[in-house]
């Protein structure tokens, strides 16, 4: 496709709504400079072509001009001298001159706006471009930004897995400590009945209003002197 085809996508065209668009603006805008940059060089290209055209289409019309304007001074010198055939045939040539000056008329015109055009194309995307340099910078530092806060959230999201899990650990030692105390309340009644059992035994061991204590001291005695 041609540059001069491309003139009303190029004029229309919106680099900050593509922007705004873009799901990743970064590479976007890298995008779009090496697009505006592509179409840079050839419009410059194209430009140069065209503007030749233009000076060229512009210089053959002068020429034409000034050879009509060299016709009718030949033509009033003839009149002047009384020669009416040959200011005739000036004017006659004249008008031939006239015909072909209308048609390089509407060759200028032609270039010219195409010339125009091109100028145009051409300053817009040299705008664009500056446009879109300055903007580049700031679109990637937020994107830098961008990434450092998602690495901040990740890494908060695994924190609070951590949290989780210590949570996790921390009713699981809770648990632990209620069956731990469980375990010694009932090793603690065991124990408890174990004694009651015992008392019981040794109270009906031992023969009804019989103290023994005396019994045992008095056997010690009846030892000690021999009886």
């Amino acid at each position: 496709m041609g540059v001069l085809t491309r003139f009303k996508d190029i004029m229309s065209s919106n680099i900050n709504a593509l922007l705004d668009k873009a799901e990743d603006p970064e590479k976007m805008t890298d995008q779009c400079l090496r697009n505006l940059n592509s179409d840079l060089g050839r419009v410059k290209s194209e430009t140069a072509v065209i503007m030749a055209d233009e000076q060229r289409a512009r210089r053959k019309l002068d020429e034409c001009t000034d050879e009509i304007n060299k016709i009718q001074n030949y033509a009033a010198k003839a009149v002047s001298a009384g020669n009416d055939n040959d200011a005739r045939l000036f004017l006659e040539k004249k008008q031939d001159l006239l015909a072909k000056q209308a048609e390089l008329q509407q060759v200028y015109n032609a270039a010219h706006a195409n010339s125009e055009n091109m100028r145009a194309m051409n300053d817009k995307l040299v705008k664009d471009i500056a446009k879109l340099e300055e903007r580049r910078n700031t679109i990637k530092a937020k994107m830098n930004i961008a990434r450092t806060q998602e690495h901040i959230n990740e890494m908060v999201s695994g924190h609070d897995g951590a949290n989780s899990s210590i949570s996790a650990f921390e009713r699981m030692e809770e648990k632990a400590d209620h069956m731990l105390d469980k375990a010694n309340a009932m090793a603690e009644l065991d124990n408890t009945s174990h004694d009651t059992i015992d008392s019981l035994k040794a109270k009906y061991d031992s023969e009804p209003g019989v103290n023994s204590g005396v019994e045992d001291e008095l056997a010690a005695l009846k030892a000690s002197l021999g009886k």
